[in-house]
This record gives C-alpha cells, structure tokens and sequence, in this order.
C-alpha cells in the first residue's frame, strides 16, 4: 500500500433522488425481504456458473451476519423469507446510512448522474481515470461502481439511464422488460374472483413450447392476475413478446391432476353424490368463488346437479380446469414490475471482482447485469453480492 493511500480514501455516493433508498422502502411491503433462508443459482435467471460464483462469495449467511453487525436482526417467515424483526424496511435503510456515516462515506442526494467519461488513457492505477458528470458538476474518481439498477420502477429513479452510460462505455445491453410483473387479462372471470388466492400450477408456452412450468399461489384481481407463481413466470411471456414470438399461459387449478384423473373425478362425484351441484363438488377443492365462477366460464350453470352434466359437458370443464388459457393481454409495465429482465451480460464483467472487461476501474453490480431472481429476496441478495466483491475490490484496488 502506498503512503497514506488509505486515509486519501474518499468515497462518494451519488443518487438523483431527493430521498435515497426508495427501493427499499417499498420493497416487501414496505418491510424489505433483505434475503432468502436459501440462496441458490437455481434460484436466478442468468448465467448459472458465474451467478454460483457470485452467491458463493456473499452468501445469505453472509448477508444475515453483515445486517446484524449493523444492529439488524433478521427473522424468518414460513416461506423462507427474511425479513427485519421491526418488519420496516426503514429499519433497514437507517442501519446503512449509519454504516456509511461511521465509515466517512458521503452520501450525495439530488445529483443525478447524466454520464461517466474515461480521463487519458494512463497506467498509473491511483490516478483519477474517470469523469462522472452530475447535476452539479463533474467529480472526478479513480474507480467507479456503477449501481443504477434496470428499468423497473422509474419512480424511484432506475429508469435505465445507467444502462444508456454503460453502452457508451462498450457494454452490450440485451434486451430489457419487466420481471415479477402482474398481467392485465383480457375479457375472463377475474373480476369475479378478485382477492381471492389459491393453488395452481402454471405453464408458460412460447411459439407452442413448454419454456417454464412451476407451481404456487396466484392472486387474482380486478385488472387480471398477479401474485407469486405468476410474478415469477412473467419473464418468460414478456422476453417472447418483445421478441415477437407467440406466448401463451395455460393454468391448471388442480395442480398434479390431468385431464383424465380430473374427469374422473367429476364421474365418481356424479355417480356417488348424484345430487350434489357442479359448484359444490369443485368448492371441495377449490374456493367456493372460484369454483362457481370457473363453472360460469365452461358454460355451465354452477347449481346443476353434478349427475346432469352432460359428458361432453364435463369433459369440457375438466380441460378448463387443467389447461385453462389466461387471456394475457399485456404485462402491467415498469411502473408495476419489481426487477428488470436482460441487461448487461455476465460474460461481460469478471465475476470474482465484478470489474467491467471492457473498462478498467469500472464495475457493474446489481440490477443492471442480465441476472433476475425470482421472487422472495433474491434479487436483493444478489444486490448485496456484486456490491460486496466490487467495493472490496475497488477499494483494494485504489489501495495497493
């Protein structure tokens, strides 16, 4: 290390928006989910061998011990999630503004950065390489971290700009929509249901084949559908549209069952509870507003005996309730979307340091690279992780 290198150490946190830490606020509800009890690369959309990398050097264990350094205790829910025992998410951000105050970090607001510039070329690696253009003024660094997030939630800042300034510096950008992201549904029997939740499997197909298939809850509502199976399965109908292929969402409310095992299960009611209505029998499974309304939606008449279904009437409803094509007409858009799919290839930054291979002295982390996570803290992990190897290293960097 050089003389005093250390001590000349300064590090400055630019952010455009009045208030830092919007994201964060508003994440989970406004209680933050920090992170995952289980943290996988099967958990990400990316390049899985440099996304296992990247986890393995930050881990969840590793975020859990770094937030209760900070005086934050963290607490799991029944689905694995981890979230502040306060269950606010200014928790959170309280505890990070105070370990940038006690480390002499200068946390700029209102100074939006409009564009990053290379100085000279130079080999001296302590030298000020870079020119970062603010709001108000030029700051000139030795190393600089982009970490300006997607496209998702522009409200809060990420509105792609910090995409636009890493393509001027030679990154390639993919293609970019939004992830975890509801549909708007078409003319269907959602408004019946609105509110209502329940256990599905879905099944994504793109130009008439399988590409994702998982099972959970979704969250029915007045505009269409939302909720966590379907949050974690919209990358893959937003990816085809933008790339004008053919995208189709089939559910299935009997998850596990096919067509023939849910037929016959409509033959035996009908034959043991004659009398029963078609309503009654599905509400033994599903609930009663979806049962009725799914009956509506075959055209049938939700207080007909089960016995005087028709069979083709029957045969009908058992292939609604398993393959059962949602209406999407559209996603909600990057003002509803919680993460960004596509971005900046990972092959494009070395995973160990997260440092650009196009630009020394530059890192990407976070949001902007092409690496989604599904829903449940992941992609914050994932932003605790590149933000860890690129400040280690930077620092280092500028130190040695």
């Amino acid at each position: 290390m050089r003389p005093n290198a250390r001590s000349q150490l300064r590090i400055v946190v630019l952010d455009g928006a009045a208030r830092i830490g919007a994201k964060i606020l508003i994440s989970g509800g406004g209680r933050c989910n920090v992170t995952h009890e289980i943290v996988r690369p099967e958990d990400f959309n990316g390049a899985r061998p440099i996304v296992r990398n990247v986890l393995a050097a930050f881990d969840a264990e590793a975020t859990v011990r770094w937030f209760a350094s900070m005086g934050v205790t963290l607490k799991r829910e029944e689905t694995g999630k981890l979230f502040p025992t306060t269950d606010r998410a200014q928790t959170v951000l309280d505890a990070l503004l105070r370990r940038c105050a006690a480390l002499g970090v200068h946390v700029l607001t209102g100074h939006r950065v409009h564009d990053v510039v290379a100085a000279s070329p130079t080999d001296d690696p302590h030298a000020l390489r870079w020119r970062v253009r603010h709001e108000h003024g030029v700051l000139a660094a030795r190393a600089v971290v982009l970490a300006t997030g997607g496209r998702s939630l522009p409200r809060t800042g990420s509105d792609g700009a910090g995409l636009a300034i890493a393509e001027r510096l030679g990154h390639r950008v993919t293609a970019t929509v939004p992830a975890l992201v509801p549909f708007v549904l078409g003319a269907s029997f959602h408004p019946e249901i609105s509110g209502v939740s329940q256990s599905v499997e879905l099944q994504m197909f793109v130009d008439g084949k399988l590409a994702d298939r998982r099972s959970g809850s979704p969250l029915w509502t007045h505009f269409g559908v939302s909720g966590p199976v379907v949050l974690d399965a919209s990358r893959h109908w937003t990816l085809a549209r933008d790339a004008g292929r053919a995208a189709e969402v089939r559910c299935s409310v009997f998850p596990g069952e096919t067509f023939e095992t849910i037929d016959r299960r409509l033959l035996t009611a009908s034959r043991s509870r004659p009398r029963a209505s078609l309503a009654g029998v599905l509400a033994e499974t599903l609930p009663e507003r979806v049962a009725a309304a799914l009956a509506r939606a075959a055209g049938l008449d939700p207080t007909t005996r089960v016995a005087e279904v028709a069979r083709a009437d029957r045969r009908t409803l058992a292939h609604r309730l398993s393959a059962l094509v949602l209406p999407v007409e559209r996603d909600r858009g990057w003002d509803h979307a919680e993460v960004t799919a596509g971005g900046i290839p990972l092959d494009e930054i070395d995973y160990r340091t997260m440092a650009s291979r196009k630009q020394a002295g530059l890192y990407l982390i976070g949001e902007m690279l092409d690496c989604d996570g599904r829903i449940g803290g992941f992609n914050f992990q994932w932003a605790w992780a590149t933000g860890f190897l690129a400040g280690r290293t930077a620092v280092r960097a500028r130190c040695a």
